[in-house]
């Protein structure tokens, strides 16, 4: 793990182009679709997000055979696959290798054991799967045995659970010899991602029924095409919150379109509370900082639960107490995001109070110390969530800097681009 890195930002002032990787959200789906096709999806613009490398690497060096109902697999050896920390990973890998002709032993870092798959595992199961638990149960590391005679098309699963247990369902759905209808229970969370799902899907040739609340795609094959992944639009949040705290900013984004598939480009609308203006033209979008009194009080993340963090600590730095809803899914993020939030931002006498499904900023005991440390948790948002710190506290070290790679490489050297100075510990 890289050292500590201490950012400082003398200028209140940002005026820098920055070019974000592709999207990590839209290039892992993307990746799923070209195996699933065999060879005929193209994917383009791959995200150089260590999450991404990550699952290109595995998806692209192997031979994927879907198994039809009854084939057996035979005595396959199994093989292990370490996906680290990456979520995304182990949830898509869960569902494809279900299907492939594979066993494997799915594992991951000692945090992705102690997040839960139960409820993918429960839904892969009810198809026919053959899925069992190596460790605990619920949990990661999972031994898949590849291929299976599907049991019913019919999946009932919770709306209000990730959106990625439902997305790594419908990547697979095609490729089942009875299609699948998902009959999703309750509100669904994190609907922008779902229907980025099947708007891929349906770049890739694959249809889809959505009707009240059962999603429907038949068997049917991919169609040949090229699906080019955007720049990441979580990437660009961060430079959003900059901007929020800066005296002046202007920001040119290029690559990123008012017409995005991908969920977070909501923060172009949540920021212009802060009196941040979004201008698409030029092939990319501007951002500029205008004078504005905050007035916005309540924030629903239920939809964009990857920009809280980013919210919350623009809130903090600036004093608003907002109050927050639809956070219920960070606790199971790459660490407990609203215990790490409450730790950090009490260092700062900022406190993020729980009642119920309710949360809500104090800010009546806040402080701008000269010198900050951040926790990152292993949580790359933390550490990009925290760093636009820098603009109003002196001196702000980030811990295990590297924790970055995971979505944004190259953020550090995009923040001395826009003139922040960088220091090794």
């Amino acid at each position: 793990m890289k050292p500590n890195i201490i950012l400082r930002k003398n200028s209140k002032k940002v005026n820098t182009t920055i070019q974000l990787t592709g999207s990590k959200s839209e290039c892992n789906r993307a990746l799923v679709i070209e195996a699933l096709s065999q060879g005929k999806v193209k994917v383009t613009n791959v995200s150089d997000a260590a999450d991404a490398v990550l699952l290109a690497n595995i998806l692209r060096n192997q031979d994927l055979k879907i198994l039809s109902s009854g084939e057996d697999l035979g005595e396959a050896p199994t093989t292990e696959i370490n996906i680290g920390p990456a979520g995304t990973a182990m949830r898509f890998l869960t569902a494809y290798y279900a299907i492939a002709n594979e066993e494997v032993i799915l594992t991951g870092s000692e945090r992705m054991k102690q997040r839960p798959i139960g409820i993918l595992v429960d839904a892969l199961r009810t198809l026919g799967a053959d899925i069992t638990y190596v460790e605990q149960d619920g949990y990661p590391p999972l031994h898949i045995k590849g291929g299976f005679e599907q049991k019913t098309d019919l999946i009932s699963i919770q709306g209000n659970i990730s959106s990625q247990y439902i997305t790594a369902l419908l990547l697979i759905a095609a490729r089942l010899t009875q299609g699948l209808r998902l009959q999703i229970e309750g509100d669904l969370t994190s609907r922008p991602y779902v229907e980025m799902t099947l708007s891929m899907l349906q770049q890739a040739g694959i249809q889809h029924q959505w009707e009240d609340n059962v999603i429907s795609i038949a068997p049917q094959p991919f169609a040949e095409t090229s699906i080019w992944v955007e720049p990441d639009w979580s990437a660009a949040s961060y430079w959003y919150a900059i901007a929020a705290l800066s005296d002046e900013a202007e920001l040119f984004l290029p690559g990123l379109t008012s017409y995005s598939l991908q969920g977070d480009s909501v923060i172009g609308e949540i920021m212009a509370n802060f009196g941040i203006t979004s201008q698409f033209k030029d092939g990319g979008v501007y951002l500029k900082k205008e004078p504005k009194p905050i007035v916005r009080k309540i924030f629903d993340m239920i939809q964009c639960p990857d920009l809280a963090q980013t919210v919350i600590v623009v809130c903090a730095a600036l004093g608003h107490e907002a109050t927050f809803t639809g956070l219920e899914t960070l606790k199971i993020k790459e660490t407990d995001r609203i215990a790490a939030l409450q730790n950090e931002l009490g260092k700062m006498g900022v406190k993020l109070i729980e009642k119920g499904q309710v949360y809500k900023l104090d800010c009546s005991e806040k402080f701008i110390p000269q010198k900050m440390t951040i926790k990152t948790y292993e949580d790359h948002r933390m550490a990009m969530a925290f760093a636009p710190l820098a603009l109003v506290i002196p001196e702000l070290e980030i811990e295990e800097a590297a924790v970055v790679d995971k979505s944004y490489p190259a953020f550090w050297t995009d923040l001395e681009k826009a003139g922040f100075e960088t220091l090794d510990v």
